[in-house]
């Protein structure tokens, strides 16, 4: 994409949703192209990778604060975006809506930067904002034209902090979220208790438990299918039969899949498919049920056109979607799925 098709990421909380919808309809009018979840994403997509993709375009973020304070999903994006503040010059705007009685708490990265204060008169909160967004003063920006303007309640303005404390709280808020996310990718320490690797066919579950526990999932994939097709009698190249899945030992499934979702931390395993599965009606054949679950575990694109290659999964509980993998059965397709999700759930009787 060579030109910028937005101008300005709003992230808001969404309880909010009606007033910045308003804001942003203000915003076009005057010639500003806001990005806006309810307009731009397509239902059916994967938010994440959208929302990646416009953090690498977009080169401004406006953050809404109301009276519900910041939404979880808005903290995520918001936080993507001082990351992408520090390392490319990306401005971050915060704005008070007009249902803000007071200004709230919120992280010190954000109270480092002069707000937008939709409760006051004067400045014009929309002429500010769209400085904010095109780096223009306002005179510069609109020259004569009207902005349309929004009923605002009076209160006390929000001094700014000179230029050289604003960038130290944004990095000191940088370093602390680098610190909290290296804490999250390290391997998993050992457990106090044993992880359970009972077997009815003497099955070695230990190298499938640390691959694992070392969040190499594509690793743990393939050796997962190993295990499995020796637990049914056969040797690696070998596909299995539906018979062979409906009846595979309980054990040996519990084993797998509660390695699975206990070193995902309930993002991946057979027990998350079945349980999706079953929310699309247990689909035994081709159709629209169960292309639907192939979306939702990401083996399929929104289209269902075709099925993704394991190489194009994400791979990561950080940006998979729930269920991705195991990915084991997936080449069996609606067959294979069906069978182990039956299987599991008469293991659990």
């Amino acid at each position: 994409m060579t030109e910028q098709q937005f101008d300005v990421f709003l992230c808001h909380n969404s309880e909010d949703k009606p007033a910045v919808i308003e804001i942003a309809q203000q915003l076009r009018q005057n010639n500003i192209r806001p990005w806006l979840d309810i307009w731009e994403l397509r239902p059916g997509v994967d938010w994440q990778e959208v929302l990646e993709e416009q953090i690498r375009q977009i080169k401004c973020v406006a953050v809404f604060v109301g009276k519900a304070g910041l939404g979880p999903w808005q903290k995520r994006e918001m936080r993507a975006y001082i990351r992408a503040f520090v390392n490319q010059g990306s401005p971050v705007v915060p704005v008070l809506l007009p249902s803000t009685s007071k200004v709230p708490s919120l992280p010190i990265f954000l109270e480092g930067f002069h707000w937008v204060d939709y409760r006051l008169q004067t400045p014009d909160p929309t002429v500010q904002l769209i400085w904010g967004i095109t780096g223009q003063r306002p005179n510069d920006a609109l020259g004569t034209a009207e902005v349309i303007q929004t009923q605002t309640v009076a209160s006390e303005t929000k001094p700014s902090t000179n230029v050289a404390a604003e960038l130290a709280a944004v990095r000191q808020e940088l370093e602390r979220l680098k610190t909290q996310q290296s804490a999250v990718e390290k391997p998993l320490p050992r457990a106090a208790v044993p992880d359970d690797l009972s077997s009815e066919k003497g099955i070695d579950y230990t190298r499938l438990r640390d691959l694992l526990r070392e969040g190499k999932w594509r690793d743990a994939d393939k050796e997962t299918y190993k295990v499995m097709i020796r637990a049914v009698g056969k040797e690696s190249g070998d596909w299995f039969s539906p018979d062979e899945l409906q009846n595979f030992p309980c054990a040996d499934l519990k084993t797998i899949d509660s390695l699975w979702t206990k070193y995902s931390k309930g993002h991946f395993g057979f027990s998350v498919q079945k349980a999706i599965w079953q929310k699309h009606g247990s689909p035994t054949s081709s159709g629209k049920r169960w292309d639907q679950f192939c979306i939702d575990v990401g083996w399929k694109p929104a289209d269902a056109s075709r099925y993704y290659k394991t190489s194009e999964l994400k791979a990561d509980p950080k940006f998979s979607p729930r269920g991705e993998f195991p990915e084991v059965v997936g080449g069996g397709g609606v067959v294979w799925v069906s069978s182990l999700a039956s299987r599991l759930v008469n293991c659990s009787k």
